[in-house]
């Protein structure tokens, strides 16, 4: 089979492809990328007969399309803001697509997807994506569900890329609609550093509040485990100390509005103008502690009983002990390989039906856990008897 990697010259997608390297028996795997530079950088850096390069820009549909019909896969590590027209590519292209964030217009398409027998799975990333399946997990495991609280810890740069950059930007848009938390069968949207909340991720990360972000679990999970009978689903999140307080100075003086200033006769949004300081400066480019720590938190009922599920995840350190691993990539390996082994695992024919389908209906979470612990990344799970806690 074939794969075209749209994105992969970015610092994360290019990690799935490694990872499908190292791992997949895909006999082409392209390299899709309108930065014609970096991704034939990328190809020499992966030194792989399999891999070569094509200059794509999913803006140009149709060109875009006639390309994607020569292949059975798209694995698709565009921005948020793109993944509405390379979904919509794909879609058109009638071939099975995988991406990382699954907070854009994916869903639209499902009919589309169906109609071709074909699938395309949001948001299989770390979180989303591993952070489904670890809910998922657990669930499965209780009769009914109670609280799903699901939390990371990002700690990467706060402009390594400006994919990550754009990321850090929606995330703490004031007036973002899609900011919410499920909460007795509804949505209710809250606003930025909302509900905060101590959590304990693994070592070496530490406890840090985290705050309500917008993320796709939260649209997500009511759906695909609505036979739990779910009263609560939070998703947090956090970036290093020095990155929270940045946005939180940021939020609190109304640069994330993003308002147009004049300068020298110029008008600028202040927020793009910081964007664009970061993203070129030592500041925006490095941080103390590189990696990803998840921790979710499932409460609910099972033969009379109440229980907690808590699953949170390791992998190699990010000191340089372990080849490939060291500082940023000990981050951009966690978040790239989990759509890497989705790709496979759709090329292997382990995912059934068709349309656009979330990350917890598409794969058996034991199967992606497997998977991950062959990469050195490996999901802890505890179970507890709240009864003995008083709760």
């Amino acid at each position: 089979m074939k794969v075209l990697c749209l994105g992969a010259a970015g610092k994360i997608s290019r990690e799935s492809v490694y990872d499908l390297v190292e791992f997949s028996d895909f006999q082409t795997i392209t390299i899709a990328d309108c930065n014609e530079q970096a991704g034939h950088e990328v190809v020499q850096w992966l030194n792989d007969p399999r891999v070569d390069f094509k200059k794509i820009d999913v803006s140009d549909k149709d060109k875009t399309v006639k390309l994607m019909r020569n292949y059975e896969i798209v694995m698709d590590g565009t921005t948020i803001s793109l993944n509405d027209r390379s979904t919509a590519c794909i879609a058109a292209a009638g071939v099975h697509g995988i991406n990382l964030n699954g907070c854009g217009a994916e869903w639209e398409f499902d009919s589309q997807f169906s109609d071709n027998g074909k699938v395309c799975i949001p948001g299989m990333g770390m979180t989303p994506g591993i952070t489904n399946l670890m809910t998922k997990h657990a669930a499965d495991q209780l009769e009914t569900v109670d609280t799903i609280r699901i939390s990371h810890g990002a700690f990467r740069p706060v402009a390594f890329s400006p994919a990550i950059a754009e990321t850090t930007r929606v995330e703490y848009d004031p007036d973002l609609p899609s900011r919410v938390v499920y909460e007795n069968g509804k949505f209710i949207q809250v606003p930025p550093f909302a509900r905060p909340r101590e959590i304990e991720l693994p070592p070496p990360f530490g406890t840090h509040t985290q705050y309500i972000i917008p993320h796709a679990e939260t649209m997500t999970l009511p759906k695909s485990l609505a036979d739990k009978q779910i009263q609560l689903i939070e998703v947090r999140g956090t970036w290093p100390p020095k990155n929270m307080v940045l946005i939180r100075t940021l939020y609190d003086w109304g640069f994330m509005r993003n308002d147009k200033i004049e300068v020298d006769g110029t008008h600028v949004g202040i927020l793009d103008t910081i964007a664009s300081y970061l993203l070129q400066s030592k500041e925006g480019q490095t941080t103390d502690l590189y990696g990803y720590a998840l921790h979710v938190e499932v409460t609910g009922s099972r033969e009379g009983k109440k229980y907690r599920h808590i699953l949170t995840h390791t992998h190699p350190a990010s000191d340089g002990s372990v080849k490939g691993w060291e500082k940023l990539r000990a981050y951009t390996r966690c978040v790239g390989i989990p759509m890497s082994i989705g790709a496979q695992m759709i090329a292997r024919g382990q995912v059934q039906g068709s349309g656009v389908i979330a990350p917890e209906l598409a794969f058996e979470p034991s199967a992606v856990f497997t998977e991950l612990a062959e990469r050195g990344i490996i999901i802890h799970k505890k179970i507890e008897d709240t009864a003995d806690y008083g709760v």
